[in-house]
């Protein structure tokens, strides 16, 4: 636990950052060269340009991303829980953890009257029981057992504790008088019609006698009555699309709804997950609407639907009952409904002004025991938000911001103390305690993988009016409010073109950008054999013999050696690779994905409700006419034989020979994901498909390059797609982890060619980089990734050692093409200008011919003599690698260490989280 936070004096503070008065080029030139996670006392840098300072009393929770936190009717005892199948019980005054209570276990057959005490297989056992043999690996058993969306709360005597899980079912606590916490029971819930699924509870609420509770059922669009003591099922009501949060006012339930209204006949929708649907803006396909649901528990009836703004989710009753709030985390504000009329009479503004881009993301709210004031987890900010709560006078208004850890999503108030409490999700992000080493013998507090979750809960007492003032400033400066502002400034006339603008809509030589994302490694995977930069050689397991391309890229331009993915995986890789920012949607779907794995790649992973409300790169744009084109994002793989009379579907092997040959038996072909990419899209060629060779994706795009080049009209922008990095395991007949490395680096080489020796060079710029860092491990962080450069602009055998990350991409495409942010994240970004040479070079690049046979495939397990090896083919085969990030993370990683490492150097055991999740 870490001790509680001094007031800092504002010239420290200062010192330590930019001022918000800072000109536009000041400000950009900023840059620092400091590494992502813990860099000072209490001072922590994100992979997304914020720091972080949080007050008060930090509770560490490593492994743990703390969903909802509960306070006890009588104050004593706070509970929170998330990414694990148990509750945390802290002493709210201290932060001092006094129980780790797991949840109690679920019957293993419907109807069965005892408990069992066996935990469900897990997916790694499973592929043990079917392989035969241990796959050598320390996972935890997966219970099966997380916490939903939200829904942690006490029965009004403080006697039960409900939690929502994932998996269909309410966990119930007792609680002794002695305040001992202990697993009690499971609470099953109904199925979802249509489907033999239990339902996804969310939400809870308790009646005042503590008999009945009453539970958003989010994947059915229903709220629930239960008897509580037994779990029988009382009524039922719909509600509007995926209820999120429950509250208990008047004799009424209101229920928040993340989607808003059910879609009606002729209304324009999009996927919401498990094969729902939500309503969505005609332009961009993104869900437009949130709102609330009233029932009538004397009528049993829904009496009204109160619409608010986008992704209405956590509601909070006043003292005096008068008022239900709604914090609309799609739209940065907070709907106030009177219970007496049901109406909506204010929407409170929780960021500065209408006018500042999408930036705090309100996703928990809690009123102090007067009701006179509001805090809200602004959870982009990473801050808790003051609102001063005048309903009458309509005047109510946020009056200052508390620092806390990275996106907060709960909140409570502990009246003895005067203390305000947050679950931070994100907590530090990939974070460690302990001798973790990176190296022998240097201790290290960051985690070297992606997944090494690391949640905190903040305990901070109320500050004043001068230390709430102090502590806002804070939050200006963690979220470099300096740059945001500058981000507003209009173009000057008569400045000099610069490679990197200062502002949007100022000159840049650059007309053209080439953005390609490709998928799942890490620096040092890839170029933790340079010694130019920060690396270890040791965790390269794909250097220069397999990537000679990406390795001549950073010999001839720039290695950046301080670059980050701001994503931990695909599902908000994409989003930030795509949108410059991920929502509570997304943040809360970590547990366990169970309405959808929104990773823009397959067909059931487009997913409305998790799209940015500010919108995506692509609309942004289409909006200011900026032309673009894209190859293969956010598309769904439609490929087959051109003889569409031939049975079954080609082979990886099928699809290259034909590309060799000539031959075009086999045919390319995507369908998009959201309808603003179909006028924008190529769809003879592919996005995510590990069936297709990346060369193949490259020849698509160097035939339309070159068509391109004989119209003259080249887009401005082109976002491409290479995955194949990913590998899929060792799986007979299909390519080695090495040969799809191998096949990616190529094709990226054959695209800087191609570029290079064309009519376009001399004002394109092209970027590449890796929508996360997951399958792998770096001995700085778990985010840091390759970014790659490629220009006639771009510095010459450089290092460029100032971090950077996905944000900072997409921030210098804007500048470069004119284009505003399109949120807080994008707008505080720091631009590449560093990457960028005044005069340009233009020297071609030449492709260097891959030194691996692209078509090495997987042998068959009988002819494999390693046993180790041998069962690792046995395993590939049947782990579902067709698919996003569905497979066991650590088994996948430990097969392709195996494979490029061989049997006999030990597997980096340092560097793995024991109790690392297997989304």
């Amino acid at each position: 636990m870490a001790p509680p936070l001094l007031l800092r004096p504002v010239s420290l503070l200062f010192a330590l950052f930019f001022t918000g008065s800072a000109s536009a080029a000041e400000v950009s030139a900023r840059g620092t060269i400091e590494t992502v996670g813990r860099v000072g006392e209490n001072r922590y840098y994100t992979p997304a340009n914020q720091m972080l300072t949080p007050a008060g009393i930090q509770v560490d929770l490593p492994g743990l991303r703390p969903q909802a936190i509960a306070l006890s009717p009588d104050g004593r005892l706070l509970v929170t829980s998330g990414k694990t199948a148990e509750i945390v019980v802290l002493a709210p005054a201290s932060g001092k953890i006094l129980q780790r209570v797991p949840f109690p276990a679920t019957p293993r057959i419907t109807g069965e009257k005892n408990l069992s005490d066996k935990p469900a297989i897990s997916p790694t056992a499973q592929l043990e029981e079917k392989s035969g043999e241990p796959l050598g690996t320390q996972i935890k058993p997966d219970t099966g057992a997380q916490l939903s969306f939200t829904g942690l709360v006490f029965s009004p005597d403080g006697a039960r504790v409900y939690v929502s899980n994932v998996n269909g079912d309410i966990k119930v606590f007792s609680v002794d008088r002695e305040r001992g916490v202990a697993p009690l029971t499971t609470l099953p819930l109904p199925e979802v019609r249509g489907k033999r699924k239990a339902d996804i509870p969310s939400g809870i609420s308790v009646s005042e006698d503590g008999k009945r509770l009453y539970v958003a059922l989010n994947l059915g669009n229903r709220l629930a009555e239960i008897d509580a003591a037994n779990g029988e099922l009382l009524r039922m009501w719909d509600v509007g699309v995926a209820p999120y949060d429950v509250a208990l006012a008047g004799g009424k339930v209101y229920v928040s709804n993340w989607g808003g209204r059910r879609p009606g006949r002729g209304d324009i929708t999009g996927p919401a997950g498990r094969g729902t649907v939500v309503r969505v803006d005609s332009v961009r396909g993104i869900a437009s609407e949130g709102s609330v649901s009233v029932i009538d528990l004397k009528t049993a009836s829904v009496t009204t639907e109160i619409l608010t703004g986008l992704h209405a989710s956590a509601l909070a009753v006043s003292p005096n009952q008068r008022y239900v709030i709604a914090a609309n985390a799609g739209s940065d504000t907070i709907s106030v409904i009177e219970v007496k009329s049901d109406r909506l009479i204010e929407n409170i503004l929780v960021r500065d002004t209408p006018a500042d881009l999408f930036s705090a993301t309100p996703d928990a709210v809690a009123f102090d025991k007067t009701g006179k004031r509001i805090f809200v987890c602004n959870a982009t900010q990473n801050a808790v938000g003051i609102v001063r709560f005048e309903p009458i006078e309509h005047d109510s208004k946020l009056v200052g911001s508390i620092p806390v850890g990275w996106f907060p999503g709960g909140v409570v108030f502990e009246p003895t103390t005067k203390s305000i409490c947050v679950a931070n999700i994100k907590g530090l992000g990939s974070h460690r305690v302990g001798k973790v080493t990176d190296k022998p013998g240097k201790p290290s507090e960051t985690g070297q993988n992606s997944k090494d979750y690391f949640g905190l809960l903040s305990i901070v007492p109320l500050p004043d009016e001068k230390g709430l003032a102090e502590y806002s400033r804070a939050v200006a400066l963690n979220m470099r409010q300096g740059l945001v502002e500058a981000a507003k400034m209009p173009p000057r006339q008569d400045q000099p073109p610069r490679v990197v603008p200062e502002r949007s809509g100022e000159p840049s030589p650059i007309k053209h950008v080439i953005y390609i994302i490709k998928e799942n490694r890490t620096y040092d995977q890839i170029l933790g054999d340079v010694p130019r930069g920060k690396g270890a050689p040791a965790l390269c397991t794909f250097g220069a013999k397999i990537t000679p391309n990406q390795h001549k890229l950073v010999d001839e331009f720039v290695l950046l050696d301080n670059a980050y993915c701001s994503g931990v995986q695909s599902a908000d890789g994409h989003q930030w690779t795509d949108s410059a920012i991920t929502t509570d949607y997304v943040e809360r779907e970590h547990a366990g994905w169970p309405r959808s794995y929104p990773n823009l790649k397959t067909g059931d992973a487009m997913d409305a409700l998790a799209y940015s409300p500010a919108g995506f790169l692509w609309d942004n744009c289409l909006a200011h006419g900026v032309s673009i084109r894209n190859f293969g994002e956010a598309c769904v793989s439609d490929c087959a034989w051109t003889d569409k009379n031939k049975k079954g579907k080609p082979s990886w092997r099928d699809f290259y020979l034909d590309f060799v040959a000539g031959t075009h038996q086999t045919r390319l072909h995507s369908k998009v994901g959201i309808s603003a990419l179909g006028a924008i899209s190529e769809l003879d060629t592919v996005g995510w498909d590990l069936n297709i060779p990346d060369v193949c994706r490259a020849a698509r795009f160097i035939g339309a390059l070159r068509q391109w080049e004989a119209d003259g009209a080249m887009p401005q922008l082109i976002v491409m797609t290479l995955p194949n990095d990913h590998t899929g395991g060792t799986a007979p007949g299909h390519p080695t982890p090495a040969a799809q490395v191998a096949d990616n680096d190529l094709a990226l080489g054959q695209i800087v060619e191609a570029l290079s020796h064309g009519k376009y060079w001399s004002d394109t710029v092209l970027f590449a980089l890796e929508d996360d860092p997951q399958n792998g491990w770096d001995h700085i962080s778990g985010y840091r990734s390759t970014v790659y450069v490629a220009s006639g602009y771009a510095r010459r055998n450089t290092v460029v050692s100032t971090q950077y990350n996905t944000t900072s991409v997409i921030r210098t495409i804007e500048l470069m093409l004119g284009l505003p942010p399109m949120n807080i994240m994008d707008a505080s970004a720091t631009p590449m200008s560093d990457c960028f040479a005044e005069a340009p070079n233009l020297a071609p690049f030449d492709a260097v011919p891959a030194q691996q046979p692209l078509d090495e495939l997987g042998a068959e397990p009988k002819k494999i003599a390693n046993p180790q090896l041998r069962k690792d083919a046995v395993v590939s085969s049947k782990l579902p690698l067709a698919e996003a990030d569905r497979c066991p993370e650590d088994v996948l990683n430990r097969i392709l260490w195996r494979a490029m490492k061989g049997t006999h150097i030990p597997y980096p055991a340092w560097a793995v989280d024991k109790t690392a999740d297997i989304d």
